[in-house]
C-alpha cells in the first residue's frame, strides 16, 4: 500500500495518465490564450480622459462625423471632411489656449478656423492669441501677442507632384524586358500641423529664404501621418478614420499644458492615399518635409480588431513602439512586404523610400472582407480598437519626441545627394509580441550571431556528452549487444536500436496526410477559409495528431522501447539544425527576420535532448548490467526444478533468450517444491516460453520494483531503463513546447488573418492551405517524444473532431453575411456612342451568380474575360443602367443625351515632331487620364513643379497618364511626346488613344444606379468594392 500511495503522490511520472493530462492542459491553455489575444481587443478605459490631453469620447465622436459618407479624393464629401478637420484643429488649439499661426489659408479656410475659435469656450482667452489673417501675407503669424507661435497650421494648396511607376518585368528571348508604366500628376490638398518642440529652432526656419541663410540647428522632428480620404465604396472607419482621429488627439495632447514635446512634431493629414499614395508624394514637395527624421504612419486594412505593427525600418525606432501598453505584431509581416508577398502599399514607402525617414507602419489588418467596403464603418469597429491604436501612437510618439540623442542623425547636417533626409542608418530588427502585453526587440545581427552559436556549439556539446557516456559505458543508444564479465557466456541484448525509425515514419505519414488535406480542400471547396479559417486549423491539427499517435502508439504496443524520447529528439535535432542553417543563411543574405521562432524552437530541442542524454548517467554501466542480468539468469536456472520441468519451460533450440528478460521473469517468485510449474503469474506464449503477467492491482504495488528487489522498467521496455528518472520528461516538455506553441501559433494566426480572405483578390488558396498545414506540423511536433504515452481518449476525441471539420470544410458554403465576398465594380461609358457597360470582377462562379440576381442583367449574355488589374480574377460585364454623374441634363431626359458634354478636349500636334499638346477637362470631376496605344517618352503639365527624385515617365515609357486637380472642372494643359520607331523620322508617325474622366462620388442614391442595383439585389454574402480610382469612367478616342 505504501508503494501505491507513493505513486499517486507523484502525478508527474512518465506514465500515460500524467503525460496525457499535463500536455493536454498546457497545449489547450496556451492555444486559448493565443486566440484570446488575437481575437479580443483590450477594453478601452472607462474614464474618457485616461491621460491628460486625451479624450476617447471626443475621438469617437470625431470618427462618427468623419465616416458619415464616402470621401474619396474625387468627391464633394472629401471637401466637407477637409473643412471639418480644419475646424477641429482650430477648436483643439483654441481650447488648449495655444498661440498658433496659419499659413496658406484662403479666405474660406480662414473663416473656417475663425468659426472654430468663436465656438470655443475659451474664446476670450484665445482671441488675443489667435493670429490675424493678412490677405497680402502668405505666412500669417506676425502678431504683437505672439513672437514665436507654438503651432503652425499649414493649409497646403500649392504642392503638386509628377511621378511614375515602373511596369513589371518579363523575359523575352532570354532577356528581361520591362512593361510600360504609369505616370501621375497630382495637386495636393494636405493639412500639416507643426507643433514646435522645446529644442527646435525659433522663427520660420522652413521658409526658403531662412534656409538659404542658415541651416536650422535641430536633431530632426517626428512625423505622424494619416490620410483622410477613403475609397469610393467604403466609409473608411479604420482606413483611415481611426488614424485621423488619433492624429487629432495627438495634436490635443502635445498642445496641452505640460506636454510640450522636446522634438518638434509634424502632423500630416494627407489627401489622396487611396489613389497611388498621391497625398504623401505631394507632401515631399513641402519644405517642412525635410524637418522630420522619424515617422509613424497610421493605416487600416480591416474593420476593427487590434492595430498591428506592420513593419519598421530598423531596430532603434522599433524600440519606441515597445513602450505601447498593448503591443501587437511580428517581423513576419515586414518580411512579407520585403518579399512582395503583400501586394498593397502604404505611405510608409514614401516616407522611407523617397524622404529617407526612419519609422513605423501601424495598421489594422482584419477582417479583410470589410476592407474597402461599406462595412468599414463605426458599426463594425469599436472604441476599444480606437484606443488600441491611439494608446500605441501616443506611447510611440512620446518616446520619439523625447529622444534627444543622435540616434537618428546622419554624419552630415545636409541632405543627401538623392534628396533624402540624412537620418542616419539603423540596424535591421527582429520584433514580436507576447500575448499582446510584452514586446521583444533586438537586432537581426544578434539573431544571426545566436543562430551561428547554436549551429556550432550545440553539436560540440552533444558530442562531448556522448563521448563521456561512451567512456563510462552508459551510451545505450545505438547499442546492440554487450558482454558481461564472463567472456564464455552469450552477449546480452540491449535493444538499443529499437524505435530509431519511428519518428521519421510517423512524421512523414502524418504530414503527408495534412498536406493531402490541403490539396483536397483546395480542390473541392477552395474558398472555405474565407469564412471558416479556424475550422481548417482544427482539421489540420486533429488530423496530424491522430495519425501520429496511431503510428507511435501502435509501434510502442508492438515493440515497447524506452528510447522513443531519445531517438525522437535526435531526429528533431537533426531536422531542426538543417532548418536553422537555412534560416541563418536567409538572415545574412536576405535580411529575413521572421525565422526568429526557429532559434527558440531549436534551443528548446537542444535543451531537451541534452537532458535526455544526461539521464543516461543514472543507468548502470552496460557491462555491469550484462553481468547482473547473466547472474540473475544463472541463479534462476539453478532454481528451475526438475529436468522435466526444465524441459517444459525451456525455449526451443532456435530461440534467442535475452538473459535480461529472463532475469525479470524468473525473479517473480522463488521456486519451492510446491510451486506450480507455470508459476503464479505466468502464461504460456506461442514462443513456448512463459511471460510474466501481473494483475492490475498488483501492478500498482510493483510499480518500480520487481520480485527480486531490482528496479522494474515500464511495461515491456528494456530492463536497463528501470533506472531512468521518471520526471525529467516534464522538464523537457516545458522547455520545448510552450515557447514553440506561442511563437509559431502567433505567426500562424497572423498569417491566417492576413491571407485568409485574400483569395477574393486573386491570391492562391493552395499556398494558404499548405502554409496552415506546415504551421500545424511545427506546433505539434514538440509533442512527438511524449505522444506514445498518450491514452487513447484524447486522440480518439480529436479524430472525431477531424471527421466533423473535414465534412464541414468540404461541404459548407464559403461566404456569409459576416464574411462577404468582395466583387469589384466599375462602369465604363463611351461618351461618343453612348454604349455603357457595367462589370463586376471576382471569382467567376460567384460573379455569375451575383449578376443573375440583377434585374438589368436579365436575359443578357454575360461575357467574362481575364482581369488585367486583378490577376487571377475574371471581369464579367453586361449593358447596365445609365449613370447620372452630371447634372446638365433636365429631369426626365435620358442621361445619354448629355454624354458628349461630360468630357471636352482638343489636341494639337507640334509640327514636325512626335509631340502633342492636350487641353482637356471633365464636368463635375477633378480626375481624368490619358490612355495611349503605345508608350510615351515625355510628359509634363503646364504649371507643374519638378523633383529630381521622381521621373515623369519611367524607363520603358508610359501608356497611362493620370491627372488629379484640387479644383473641380479645372482644365489641364498637357504636353506629351513619343519615341521615334525604327526606320522612321520624327514627325512621321502619330499617336492613338483615349481621353477618360472619372466619377467617384456615390454618396447620393441614384447617381450611379448600376451600383445601387448591385447593393440592393446582390446576395447577402456579396460586398461591392471599387475596381479602380473611378466608379464610372467616360471616354473619347483621339487620333494624332
Amino acid at each position: 500500500m505504501a508503494l501505491r500511495k507513493s505513486r499517486f503522490s507523484n502525478p508527474f511520472l512518465f506514465t500515460p495518465l500524467p503525460v496525457t493530462i499535463v500536455t493536454s492542459i498546457i497545449y489547450i491553455g496556451v492555444i486559448v490564450a493565443l486566440l484570446i489575444t488575437h481575437l479580443v481587443v483590450p477594453a478601452a478605459p472607462s474614464n474618457p480622459t485616461p491621460v491628460k490631453g486625451i479624450n476617447i469620447t471626443e475621438a469617437w465622436g470625431d470618427l462618427q462625423e468623419l465616416t458619415s459618407g464616402f470621401r474619396p479624393f474625387n468627391s464633394r464629401k472629401n471637401d466637407e471632411v477637409r473643412d471639418f478637420l480644419l475646424r477641429r484643429i482650430g477648436s483643439i488649439l483654441v481650447s488648449n489656449d495655444v498661440g498658433y499661426a496659419t499659413q496658406g489659408m484662403h479666405s474660406k479656410d480662414r473663416e473656417i478656423i475663425k468659426g472654430a475659435e468663436k465656438g470655443s469656450l475659451n474664446h476670450r482667452k484665445s482671441l488675443g492669441r489667435m493670429v490675424a489673417a493678412s490677405p497680402s501675407s502668405e505666412v500669417d503669424f506676425y502678431s504683437r501677442n505672439i513672437e514665436v507661435p507654438a503651432v503652425i497650421v499649414f493649409n497646403d494648396m500649392v504642392s503638386n507632384v509628377t511621378c511614375s511607376t515602373e511596369g513589371s518585368a518579363f523575359e523575352r528571348a532570354g532577356e528581361q524586358v520591362k512593361k510600360s508604366g504609369i505616370t501621375v500628376y497630382f495637386e495636393g490638398t494636405n493639412i500639416v500641423v507643426y507643433v514646435r518642440g522645446s529644442e527646435d529652432p525659433e522663427g520660420q526656419w522652413w521658409e526658403e529664404e531662412a534656409r538659404a541663410k542658415k541651416k536650422p540647428e535641430s536633431k530632426g522632428g517626428v512625423l505622424v501621418n494619416a490620410h483622410y480620404d477613403s475609397v469610393s465604396t467604403g466609409y473608411g472607419a479604420t482606413d483611415d478614420g481611426v488614424g485621423v482621429v488619433t492624429v487629432l488627439q495627438l495634436i490635443k495632447y502635445f498642445t496641452t499644458t505640460g506636454n510640450k514635446p522636446k522634438k518638434g512634431l509634424v502632423v500630416l493629414l494627407n489627401n489622396g492615399e487611396e489613389d497611388f499614395l498621391n497625398g504623401a508624394r505631394a507632401f515631399t514637395q513641402h519644405p517642412i518635409s525635410e524637418f522630420a527624421h522619424t515617422f509613424l504612419n497610421l493605416e487600416g486594412a480591416g474593420a476593427g480588431g487590434r492595430a498591428t505593427l506592420f513593419r519598421s525600418t530598423d531596430t532603434e525606432v522599433t524600440r519606441f513602439y515597445q513602450k505601447s501598453p498593448y503591443p501587437f505584431g511580428s517581423a513576419l509581416s515586414g518580411d512579407g512586404f520585403k518579399r512582395g508577398l503583400i501586394r498593397s502599399q502604404t505611405d510608409y514607402v514614401i516616407f522611407n523610400g523617397d524622404l529617407g525617414l526612419r519609422g513605423l507602419d501601424v495598421a489594422f489588418m482584419e477582417p479583410r472582407a470589410r476592407y474597402h467596403t461599406g462595412e468599414d464603418d463605426t458599426r463594425h469597429t469599436s472604441i476599444d480598437s480606437l484606443w488600441h491604436m491611439l494608446s500605441a501612437a501616443l506611447a510611440t510618439t512620446k518616446g520619439l519626441t523625447s529622444d534627444t540623442s543622435s540616434t537618428f542623425e546622419g554624419k552630415s547636417d545636409t541632405r543627401k545627394r538623392d534628396g533624402k533626409v540624412n537620418s542616419g542608418k539603423g540596424s535591421d530588427g527582429v520584433w514580436f509580441d507576447m500575448f499582446g502585453r510584452a514586446f521583444a526587440v533586438f537586432r537581426l545581427r544578434t539573431l544571426f550571431a545566436i543562430s551561428i552559436a547554436l549551429l556550432i556549439a550545440t553539436p560540440l556539446i552533444l558530442i562531448t556528452v556522448v563521448f563521456v557516456l561512451y567512456k563510462k559505458e552508459k551510451m545505450y543508444l545505438f547499442s546492440g549487444k554487450t558482454h558481461h564479465y564472463s567472456v564464455d557466456d552469450e552477449p546480452v541484448s540491449l535493444d538499443g536500436w529499437r524505435g530509431f525509425f519511428r519518428f521519421p515514419i510517423a512524421v512523414v505519414v502524418a504530414s503527408a496526410a495534412v498536406v493531402g488535406l490541403a490539396f483536397l480542400v483546395a480542390k473541392v471547396n477552395p474558398f472555405i477559409i474565407y469564412s471558416s479559417p479556424y475550422a481548417l486549423w482544427s482539421m489540420m491539427l486533429c488530423a496530424w495528431l491522430a495519425v501520429a499517435w496511431f503510428i507511435f502508439a501502435g509501434a510502442n504496443w508492438y515493440r515497447p522501447t524506452a528510447l522513443h524520447r531519445g531517438y525522437t529528439l535526435i531526429w528533431m535535432y537533426i531536422i531542426g539544425w538543417l532548418i536553422l542553417l537555412a534560416i541563418t543563411v536567409a538572415e545574412d543574405r536576405m535580411q529575413m527576420a521572421s525565422g526568429y521562432f526557429m532559434v527558440f524552437y531549436f534551443s528548446g530541442i537542444f535543451l531537451a535532448i541534452l537532458i535526455g542524454q544526461l539521464e543516461f548517467f543514472a543507468l548502470p554501466r552496460k557491462s555491469d548490467f550484462a553481468n547482473q542480468a547473466a547472474t540473475t539468469h544463472t541463479a534462476a536456472s539453478l532454481r528451475s526444478g526438475s529436468l522435466s520441468s526444465g524441459q517444459m519451460l525451456a525455449p526451443s533450440a532456435d530461440e534467442d533468450v535475452n538473459p535480461a528478460e529472463a532475469s525479470r521473469e524468473e525473479a517473480d517468485e522463488e521456486a519451492t517444491e510446491s510451486t506450480s510449474l507455470l508459476g503464479r503469474n505466468r502464461r504460456t506464449t506461442f514462443a513456448n516460453y512463459t511471460r510474466t503477467e501481473s494483475r492490475p492491482e498488483e501492478a500498482d504495488d510493483e510499480e518500480n520494483i520487481d520480485g527480486s528487489g531490482l528496479p522494474k522498467a515500464h511495461g515491456e521496455e528494456q530492463a536497463w531503463s528501470a533506472s531512468l528518472p521518471q520526471w525529467t520528461w516534464l522538464l523537457q516538455f516545458i522547455l520545448m513546447a510552450p515557447i514553440v506553441i506561442i511563437l509559431v501559433g502567433q505567426l500562424g494566426l497572423l498569417l491566417t488573418s492576413a491571407l485568409s480572405q485574400t483569395p477574393a483578390d486573386g491570391n492562391s488558396v493552395l499556398l494558404i492551405y499548405i502554409a496552415i498545414a506546415v504551421f500545424s506540423i511545427f506546433i505539434l511536433v514538440p509533442l512527438s517524444p511524449f505522444l506514445h504515452r498518450f491514452t487513447y481518449h484524447v486522440p480518439t476525441f480529436l479524430f472525431l473532431i477531424f471527421i466533423g471539420t473535414l465534412i464541414y470544410n468540404l461541404l459548407a458554403f464559403p461566404f456569409s453575411s459576416n464574411n462577404r465576398l468582395k466583387l469589384y465594380f466599375i462602369q465604363t461609358v463611351d461618351l461618343e456612342t453612348g454604349i455603357n457597360q457595367v462589370s463586376l470582377t471576382g471569382i467567376e462562379e460567384y460573379v455569375r451568380q451575383t449578376i443573375s440576381t440583377l434585374p438589368s442583367a436579365a436575359d443578357q449574355d454575360i461575357q467574362c474575360e481575364d482581369s488585367t488589374s486583378r490577376l487571377g480574377l475574371k471581369r464579367c460585364g453586361w449593358n447596365g443602367l445609365a449613370p447620372k454623374v452630371n447634372f446638365n441634363i433636365p429631369h426626365g431626359v435620358p442621361p445619354e443625351i448629355g454624354y458628349a458634354d461630360w468630357l471636352s478636349y482638343n489636341v494639337t500636334r507640334v509640327e514636325g515632331k512626335n509631340e502633342a499638346l492636350f487641353h482637356l477637362f471633365g464636368r463635375n470631376t477633378r480626375a481624368c487620364k490619358l490612355l495611349f496605344d503605345k508608350p510615351i517618352s515625355h510628359f509634363s503639365v503646364d504649371g507643374a513643379g519638378t523633383d529630381k527624385r521622381y521621373k515623369a515617365v519611367p524607363e520603358a515609357g508610359s501608356k497611362e497618364a493620370r491627372l488629379w486637380s484640387r479644383e473641380w472642372e479645372k482644365p489641364w494643359d498637357v504636353n506629351v511626346a513619343w519615341p521615334i520607331s525604327g526606320g522612321k523620322e520624327e514627325g512621321q508617325e502619330g499617336l492613338d488613344g483615349s481621353v477618360v474622366c472619372l466619377w467617384s462620388d456615390s454618396n447620393e442614391s441614384g447617381v450611379i444606379p448600376a451600383l445601387d442595383e448591385v447593393k440592393m439585389y446582390a446576395p447577402v454574402w456579396v460586398a461591392a468594392s471599387k475596381l479602380t480610382d473611378g466608379l464610372v469612367e467616360g471616354s473619347k478616342r483621339f487620333l494624332i
